[in-house]
């Protein structure tokens, strides 16, 4: 049994398709298949019951995936402390959501690398939800992640900024003229909303769902350039982030009423062992009060 052999196992699972597994693993599918056979021919069993176009763990499978899942953690965990032990840094993985890169990244980067050129890090692009389900699977180190979701209790966080929605449109959108928008307005209106597992999207069909208001939704998109173009054209409004929309001359920014505060920060797992590259970001985020380019 080899660590890779169990890693492509645990993306099959997840994934319920080698195709797609080999695509996330940047692998080819006869490499994810030899994997997958090596280990039912060791264990002698079956991992998967095979249909045409989709894959089932077994019973045998089923367990197999909860050992080897804990395995991996263990694996990582180990190599972090490892890592440790011969004072070389491993790389502090981030995960940072598209739109929240905008508002910290390149810069807080740049401090920190600054201030620590020895600790590598690499940021890997998530919406908020997904950033910190990884970061619960010991995927990723941190998070940087709009922090009103649910469970946010199941983790430690630290807060960094808290910023609030305004609707934004083109100079000639109907609505361009008003003062103030309220969630009722929004009924059947056009919008262009974030990728799907963003808390401001949940946030949003929240507030719909209990006013009973169905805007017409045209377009979901993880990229903030895409969200603008849309927008200026005049194919219908966006809940944005206020700090977002500094250098946006070209859009009508109207307030929300009643407010939509959003509280932006990183989070990391209780009860994991962090690492000193880790610990030091944290402890970055935590002493740097004013970096280049981040909002007030």
């Amino acid at each position: 049994m080899k660590i890779t052999q169990l890693e492509y196992f645990c993306t099959v699972s997840e994934c319920r398709s080698i195709t797609q597994a080999a695509q996330k693993l940047y692998v080819t599918q006869p490499a994810v298949s030899n994997a997958i056979r090596e280990l039912e021919k060791e264990f002698s069993i079956n991992l998967f019951s095979r249909s045409k176009n989709h894959l089932t763990l077994t019973m045998e499978g089923e367990l197999f995936y909860e050992k080897a899942s804990e395995l991996l953690k263990i694996i990582r965990r180990t190599s972090c402390q490892l890592y440790d032990l011969g004072k070389k840094h491993s790389p502090v993985k981030i995960g940072i959501p598209p739109l929240l890169s905008t508002l910290f990244f390149p810069d807080m980067l740049l401090a920190f690398q600054k201030k620590c050129p020895h600790i590598p890090v690499e940021l890997l692009e998530y919406g908020s939800i997904r950033a910190a389900a990884l970061v619960r699977e010991d995927v990723l180190d941190l998070a940087l992640v709009n922090m009103n979701f649910y469970n946010m209790d199941k983790m430690n966080s630290y807060r960094i900024h808290t910023d609030h929605l305004v609707f934004c449109v083109s100079p000639k959108h109907h609505l361009a003229g008003e003062r103030e928008i309220t969630i009722a307005m929004l009924h059947e209106e056009p919008l262009i909303m974030y990728n799907t597992d963003s808390v401001q999207n949940s946030t949003l069909n929240t507030l719909f769902e209990t006013m009973e208001v169905k805007p017409r939704i045209i377009l979901c998109a993880s990229q903030l350039y895409t969200i603008k173009n849309f927008v200026s054209a005049g194919l219908g409004g966006a809940c944005l982030y206020s700090s977002l929309l500094r250098d946006c001359p070209e859009l009508v920014r109207i307030p929300i009423v009643p407010l939509i505060t959003q509280d932006i920060g990183l989070v990391w797992k209780k009860g994991k062992y962090i690492n000193s590259g880790v610990e030091q970001f944290i402890s970055f985020i935590k002493e740097t009060k004013h970096l280049k380019g981040r909002p007030e």
